[in-house]
C-alpha cells in the first residue's frame, strides 16, 4: 500500500489517553505451548485480554483489519481511536502468505494479529529474552509451530526427494534413516528425517534435528543444514 498515513494530524488526546493505557498494562502471559520448540509464548487472545480493559475505561477504540497487498502476502491494518477527540493511530503489518488457501490465510492472520496488536500497544510478554531470540536459529521462532502446517506424511506437492547437493552434503549418514523436504507453512523448506530414528535420535539431536511429538518424526529447516 503506497503512501500509508500511520495517524491523524493531532494525536496529543490520544497519546494522553495512551500514557493511561500503558500506565495499567501488565505483561501478557504465555499461555501457549510450542511443540515444535519445547517453548510457551503469549496467544492473541492473552495479548488482547492483557489490554482490552485499559482501552476501553480510557475511550480507546481497537480494530484489525486485512487490506490488499500484494500477492503473496497478508496486510493488515491495526488502528486505535480516541473516542472523544477523533485521533487515531494504526501499524501495517505486511507478511507472506505461508499457503494460498482458508488454512494458511487463517494461521498468517492470527499470527499477524497478534504481532500487530502488541507492537501498536506496546504490550510485552511476562518474560523478555533480550534479543536473543533474534539470535537463535529460525526453528526456534517463539509462537509459530511448523507442526501444525507440515504436510501429512501422504501428502503429494509439498514432499519433495532430499536431493544430493549443498544441503544434504551436511546431512549424518545414519543407518535406516531416510530424508525428505517438505515446506512449512511459513514458507520455509524443512527436512524430515524418518525410518528407524530411534537408535539415531542422539545423533539426530546434535546435527540440529526436533522431535515432532505429533507426528513421530524428526525435522530442522533446510537451512539449518
Amino acid at each position: 500500500m503506497e503512501n500509508f498515513t500511520l495517524c491523524s494530524s493531532e494525536i496529543t488526546d490520544l497519546a494522553e489517553a495512551m500514557l493511561k493505557v500503558q500506565q495499567a498494562l501488565k505483561p501478557a502471559a504465555k499461555d501457549g505451548q510450542n511443540n515444535f520448540t519445547n517453548s510457551r509464548y503469549a496467544s492473541l487472545q492473552s495479548v488482547m485480554e492483557t489490554c482490552r480493559e485499559a482501552l476501553l475505561s480510557n475511550g480507546i477504540w481497537l480494530t484489525q483489519l486485512p487490506v490488499q497487498v500484494e500477492n503473496g502476502n497478508l496486510g493488515l491494518v491495526s488502528k486505535i481511536v480516541h473516542a472523544e477527540s477523533g485521533q487515531w493511530q494504526s501499524s501495517l503489518l505486511v507478511m507472506p502468505l505461508p499457503k494460498s488457501d482458508p488454512q494458511g490465510y487463517g494461521s498468517a492472520m492470527t499470527y499477524a494479529r497478534r504481532y500487530g496488536l502488541a507492537a501498536l500497544i506496546g504490550v510485552v510478554t511476562e518474560h523478555d529474552d533480550d534479543a536473543e531470540g533474534s539470535c537463535r536459529p529460525s526453528n526456534m521462532d517463539s509462537g509459530y509451530d511448523p507442526s501444525r502446517h507440515l504436510g501429512s506424511a501422504s501428502s503429494g506437492p509439498q514432499q519433495q526427494p532430499q536431493n544430493k547437493g549443498s544441503s544434504s552434503a551436511n546431512l549424518p549418514r545414519l543407518e535406516g534413516i531416510q530424508y525428505r523436504k517438505e515446506n512449512g507453512q511459513n514458507g520455509k523448506p524443512c527436512i524430515l528425517a524418518t525410518g528407524n530414528t530411534l537408535p539415531q535420535k542422539e545423533s539426530l539431536r546434535k546435527a540440529g534435528f526436533r522431535w515432532d511429538g505429533n507426528r513421530k518424526l524428526w525435522w530442522k529447516y533446510e537451512q539449518a543444514a
